[in-house]
């Protein structure tokens, strides 16, 4: 090769040094007219247009693209706890499908979870029953291990034929304080997307404490517990009983609780909508509740719900018609994020957002509804009894014949999850201390620009 060289005169010499700079100089201007001004030079038959030779090509290779990927779809993976499953995580889940064409789900066991972050509110098999029904969901492996450790993922890559590891742009560190996503970095099959801003399990924890506090239907000798997750000072209406207590009780700082941040948008609704209407004939199924903190119980009723007919469509009540049965503090989630969860799931087709508390006639016909539905198992006690008048809230379908209640075998209901909470104080204190600490020095620092998908 240095033979060769030293044989060249100095114009050739001078020739391959021009044409080693001319060429890919040519192949991008050629590259730039023909992908951005083609249509300002070629002849107007030429244009791309819908029955022209353009359109055809086009088509071939969309069908080419299809067939490939439905030999060889892009399978994409993304682990997690999912504990106190929300619409933060269905958001993750919905984006990492987008990565690629199967979307498998990895779900860190119990014993994983307490090694690495302490006790989670939720069960194994309940945060399965919530992952499998997110819509975006195709597979879930059981038992990964929470440190993506090279010997698994060449279990990932091999066994599972997984192309990319999936996760957000929040920090996620082992008990060591290393990434945990490290390894798949250094392979080059990781990819990032952007957290959904304005939520986190930390920040839920929090509001369920503050709720506690001054909500009749929680044991009044919690107070305390909630007190020290609050920014302000005690209330003056309790001032006197409390009068003993200080800021820092037991040497713990105020921890601060985060009120609902999530603005939404409108192309967050289409995101999560399926955006497909009944077909004519078909079976309306209506269902209506607070649907707060998204949990198994719920995802057992709407199950049930939509085996009742072809098209399932819920109702999702206002926050105030919520606080007004409930009491002080709830709903823990705000009307957009609740039903933001509900659109999550796999059983729905259909939200109304703020529907009314009582089912009118004029309800029934505008949404051409054929049966009304509720589980058996009430978050107030009283089977979608108002206070005043027992049977008001469906009174019109029993008198039309459509009113049906479905037997719950689940008996989950929000206020169980508040008291695991509750029963758990010290571990979700300083679970929280530590993931709110660490999450502010991310934002503060590390934070990058992530477009989401």
């Amino acid at each position: 090769m240095v033979d060769w060289y030293h044989s060249l005169s100095q114009r050739q010499v001078l020739w391959w040094s021009v044409a080693a700079v001319a060429v890919p100089l040519a192949g991008s201007a050629l590259w730039w007219v023909s992908e951005q001004s083609l249509n300002r030079f070629a002849p107007y038959q030429y244009h791309y247009r819908p029955g022209t030779i353009t359109e055809y090509l086009s088509q071939l290779l969309s069908k080419h693209a299809k067939r490939r990927r439905r030999n060889a779809p892009l399978r994409v993976y993304m682990d997690g706890c999912f504990d106190m499953m929300h619409y933060g995580h269905a958001n993750a889940l919905r984006q990492a499908k987008n990565c690629g064409d199967v979307l498998v789900v990895g779900l860190i066991p119990d014993s994983e979870i307490l090694r690495c972050k302490g006790p989670p509110v939720c069960n194994e098999q309940e945060r399965k029953l919530q992952v499998e029904t997110v819509k975006w969901v195709d597979e879930v492996i059981t038992g990964v291990p929470y440190d993506l450790t090279p010997d698994f993922l060449e279990t990932l890559f091999t066994k599972h034929r997984i192309d990319y590891v999936i996760h957000g742009d929040d920090p996620c560190y082992l008990p060591d304080g290393t990434d945990a996503y490290e390894h798949a970095k250094k392979m080059g099959r990781f990819r990032m997307i952007k957290r959904t801003e304005g939520v986190s399990s930390t920040d839920i924890v929090g509001r369920m404490l503050m709720c506690t506090r001054d909500n009749a239907r929680f044991r009044e000798e919690r107070r305390q517990l909630a007190k020290s997750f609050s920014r302000g000072s005690v209330d003056p209406a309790r001032s006197s009983a409390d009068a003993g207590d200080s800021s820092q009780e037991h040497g713990r700082q105020h921890q601060p609780v985060t009120i609902s941040r999530f603005m939404p948008t409108s192309r967050r609704i289409v995101q999560f909508s399926s955006g497909q209407a009944a077909r004519p004939g078909a079976k309306i199924v209506y269902v209506d509740g607070a649907f707060d903190l998204f949990h198994v119980g719920h995802i057992e009723a709407l199950r049930k719900a939509k085996q009742q007919g072809d098209f399932l469509l819920v109702g999702v009540h206002t926050d105030e018609d919520v606080q007004e049965r409930r009491g002080p503090h709830l709903p823990i989630m705000d009307l957009h994020e609740r039903s933001l969860s509900v659109l999550a799931c796999k059983y729905v087709d259909e939200v109304i957002i703020g529907a009314p508390l009582e089912i009118s006639d004029d309800l029934l016909t505008t949404f051409n509804i054929s049966l009304v539905v509720r589980g058996s198992v009430s978050e107030t006690g009283r089977d979608g009894s108002d206070a005043n008048n027992p049977s008001s809230r469906y009174s019109i379908c029993q008198q039309k014949k459509m009113f049906r209640t479905i037997q719950s075998d689940c008996k989950t209901t929000t206020a169980t999850i508040i008291h695991r909470i509750l029963e758990n104080r010290a571990s979700y204190e300083a679970r929280n201390a530590k993931k709110g600490k660490s999450e502010q020095e991310y934002y503060a620092s590390k934070k990058q620009y992530i477009a989401e998908s």
